[in-house]
């Protein structure tokens, strides 16, 4: 199988490369705007576990990026059985003082990429026929669907957050497409799986080492490694959402009602991760 993995250069999205050659032994399409960290990563993913990588440059934030990609795919003659929608960007500033390039830059990469990208990949998942060997295969104990998608969103999705407004809006959108789309992919055989994981254990936020431990054995942070190995289980098994964590899981219906004055309390707090 090949995977067609965004944002594959550093982070989760190296992490979903990682794991997609390692544990499921699948060829690599690895897309990012980062050219020597991604030549850098085909190199290495190729020669440690033995599988075919394709280093492709792109800007997915242009706004015929989708459309470009898709139609270089045909051209070299790829078929593209997975597509994990990774690539992103965040950032805390408010709203009136964010330039309008990094707001367009934002929507047109969590928006309107993702929802191109899935469009024109997973109708080629559904016109493609499954031969007799791949019909009978069986990944993470369900049998092979003609096509995987994986989209990424965010515990955000259900925040009215100052500071991250336009982030938390485009995951809202990635995480309910999402679903709708799995109505519409399931009878043609082909899966669609949207992830809203909380915090991911990483520097981003600059906790001291003992708090991300605490947050990590509370499940409301998740591992980058915990989070792709879980993703993908969720993938190969049609699961159209899922969202890591007992305590995130249970908290997500409250996001909504958050009190206005523990927003405005965040907000204080928040500042000095703005820029």
């Amino acid at each position: 199988m090949l995977a067609l993995v965004t944002g594959a250069s550093s982070g989760i999205g190296l992490q979903y490369a990682t794991a997609l050659a390692r544990d499921y032994h699948c060829d690599l399409l690895l897309v990012s705007n980062q050219q020597k960290e991604l030549d850098e990563v085909a190199a290495s993913l190729a020669e440690t576990y033995g599988v075919k990588t394709i280093a492709h440059f792109a800007d997915l934030s242009l706004t015929d990026a989708a459309e470009a990609l898709h139609a270089w795919c045909h051209e070299q003659g790829l078929q593209v059985d997975i597509l994990i929608n990774n690539a992103g960007v965040f950032f805390f500033n408010p709203y009136c003082e964010t330039s309008m390039k990094r707001i367009e830059l934002m929507l047109q990469l969590h928006v309107m990429t993702v929802a191109k990208l899935t469009r024109l990949f997973a109708a080629d998942m559904c016109a493609r026929a499954l031969t007799e060997e791949e019909a009978n295969q069986r990944i993470c104990g369900h049998k092979r669907m003609k096509g995987y998608i994986l989209n990424m969103s965010s515990m955000s999705a259900w925040m009215a957050m100052p500071g991250i407004q336009t982030y938390n809006a485009s995951k809202a959108f990635i995480y309910n497409f999402s679903k709708s789309i799995w109505y519409e992919l399931k009878p043609q055989n082909v899966g669609i799986t949207v992830m809203a994981p909380g915090a991911v254990d990483t520097a981003l936020f600059g906790l001291a080492p003992n708090l991300r431990k605490l947050a990590v054995a509370l499940t409301v942070s998740i591992p980058p490694e915990k989070l792709v190995k879980r993703a993908l289980k969720k993938m190969f098994r049609n699961k159209k959402a899922d969202t890591p964590g007992f305590i995130n899981w249970l908290c997500t219906p409250l996001l909504k009602h958050t009190p206005d004055w523990m927003l405005f309390l965040a907000q204080k707090k928040l500042k000095q991760f703005m820029h």
